[in-house]
């Protein structure tokens, strides 16, 4: 989010593709082996859970394929038979297998793979679903291991290719575990659609988004079940089940200035913009009413804005502290930087009696480091601490992503992830198709992205700019951010991305900014406020 008048509110993004090959080209060592990987299994046999994962039978049986599939002699890995698939335009030329796993149970899968993106993942874990690729003409071993959740009695693994990309081959996969008893087609997650995470961006495969069926396929899924309501168990901060959050100027870049008294009641937490670094000591922050814009506002005063504060939050909305932002250069990358982050937030928090912070690092962190420093601050606040974080789309693209990794290290206390659904071009969704910023598929895939990663339903929250002139690309009218939360809530109002799942406590929208929202005649906060304020 810029300071500055000639600046988007954040900066465009690269194409997504370098970060994930180099992420991908290297597969996931195997964690462990043997019997001591599989805690809760004790009483069922270890082994190979994979019917026909080497093809010797020179067939298919066993797994269910979509495109251009078959059994080949050459080349094999081992033996004298292996897959090969050859995906087209508009298919992954996917196979996949379901079978019977016991609940709270460790798992490891690994098979061996040669080919331009090919991907080796689990589906249906309860948990955060493994996904592993490579892109490499030589056979190599792709591995991950997971843990069921309760209640899970079956998993479908797949392999696949990408969407215009050349075929690919897979041989010797292996689910290594005590088999469960559960009949495998009970499986709710035998869904032909790709892997969900760590997939190429639309640069990697252009005729994907040229695809007539690039998404019909997604609007054809019959994915009407709902989810289970899942009851948040992190902090108790007081707020709505459902919430607003806006971010505040503490500047002036071309939009309409308020004071924070003047920000719109419909937002329910007001991200104050920015806090800034303090150059002699890294990780340290600080924060000081900018005096150009109290000039602005006719001499707006720090007591001022302190009393606005209290009133803010007299009336039940949470006042938090933003760090970052597009210019923003604080940077938390060891244990004594962690160390100064967490004292002086702490002390900025106590001073203004800020209820928390969001984190707005455009520009790179370190998720062990600053995820530590946010913990540590929470303990130190208490249990009614707010953390919020606008990370930009490419941040959570994966849960490789470092943005991601910092969400789930602080998944205990994280109140809501409000991901920038702009500036970024077209990604795919969670589906593998390529969706293009500024439509309602763009947000419901990648929110769905988020939810199948790991975070809960009422930890992520939509957020768009307040009108077009504050991003460079993606605004979407205030309408489709409705539609978009009632498509991932109920199902309804959906654009062609149907959810595989229903999240009613999904927790809300973000803009940037109530600043821009205001030059837009409050847009945003007229109707979506309302709307998000009257979800059940």
């Amino acid at each position: 989010m810029a300071r500055t008048l000639p600046q988007p509110s954040h900066r465009r993004r690269r194409s997504p593709l370098p970060a994930a090959l180099a992420a991908g080209t290297t597969a996931l060592a195997l964690a462990a082996t043997g019997l001591a990987l599989f805690a809760g299994g004790a009483n069922a046999a270890v082994g190979n859970l994979v019917s026909n994962g080497g093809f010797e039978g020179g067939n298919l049986n066993g797994w269910t394929c979509t495109g251009g599939a078959s059994v080949v002699g050459t080349p094999a890995h081992s033996g004298s038979y292996a897959l090969n698939a050859a995906p087209s335009a508009s298919d992954t030329a996917e196979c996949r297998q379901t079978v019977s796993v016991l609940p709270n149970t460790s798992y490891a899968l690994a098979g061996w793979v040669q080919g331009p993106y090919t991907y080796l993942g689990v589906r249906g874990t309860g948990g955060t679903d493994p996904s592993t690729w490579s892109s490499q003409s030589s056979w190599n071993q792709l591995s991950s291991t997971f843990t069921t959740g309760a209640g899970v009695n079956s998993v479908t693994l797949y392999v696949h290719g990408w969407y215009g990309q050349g075929a690919y081959n897979a041989d010797d996969i292996t689910l290594t575990g005590p088999g469960g008893t559960a009949s495998p087609s009970a499986s709710a997650s035998a869904s032909p659609s790709a892997s969900t995470s760590a997939s190429p961006s639309a640069s990697a495969s252009p005729s994907a988004s040229a695809s007539p069926s690039a998404s019909a396929s997604a609007s054809a899924s019959p994915s009407a079940s709902a989810s289970p309501t899942v009851t948040p168990t992190g902090p108790v901060t007081d707020l709505p089940k459902h919430v607003v959050t806006g971010y505040w100027h503490n500047f002036d870049n071309g939009a309409t200035v308020q004071k924070l008294s003047e920000v719109q009641s419909a937002y329910d937490i007001i991200a104050v913009s920015f806090a800034d670094s303090v150059p002699t000591k890294a990780g340290a922050i600080t924060f000081l009413l900018d005096p150009g814009l109290s000039t602005k506002l006719g001499g707006y005063t720090d007591a001022q804005f302190r009393a606005d504060v209290k009133a803010k939050q007299a009336a039940g909305k949470k006042v938090i502290l933003s760090i970052g932002g597009q210019n923003g250069a604080i940077s938390v990358g060891d244990a004594t930087a962690a160390a100064a982050f967490t004292d002086s937030a702490y002390a900025v928090l106590k001073d203004y009696g800020f209820d928390g912070i969001d984190v707005d690092l455009e520009n790179g962190l370190n998720p062990e480091h600053l995820g530590n420093a946010l913990l540590n601050l929470q303990a130190k606040i208490g249990s009614k601490f707010v953390l919020t974080m606008a990370p930009e789309t490419i941040g959570v693209y994966s849960t490789d992503g470092a943005y991601f990794k910092l969400a789930l290290k602080t998944k205990s206390v994280l109140t809501v992830m409000n991901t920038q659904f702009y500036n970024s071009g077209g990604m795919n969704g969670c589906d593998g198709k390529v969706y293009n910023q500024g439509t309602i598929d763009f947000i419901t895939a990648q929110v769905c992205t988020q939810i199948q990663g790991g975070l809960r339903p009422d930890q992520v929250g939509i957020g768009v700019p307040a009108s077009s002139k504050a991003a460079g690309g993606g605004y979407v009218a205030p309408s489709v951010v409705n539609n978009a939360l009632s498509c991932l809530a109920t199902g309804a109002n959906c654009g062609s991305f149907v959810p595989p799942a229903k999240w009613p406590t999904i927790r809300g929208a973000m803009t940037w900014s109530t600043n821009w929202d205001a030059n837009n005649g409050n847009a945003f906060s007229n109707t979506v406020g309302p709307f998000v304020h009257a979800m059940p």
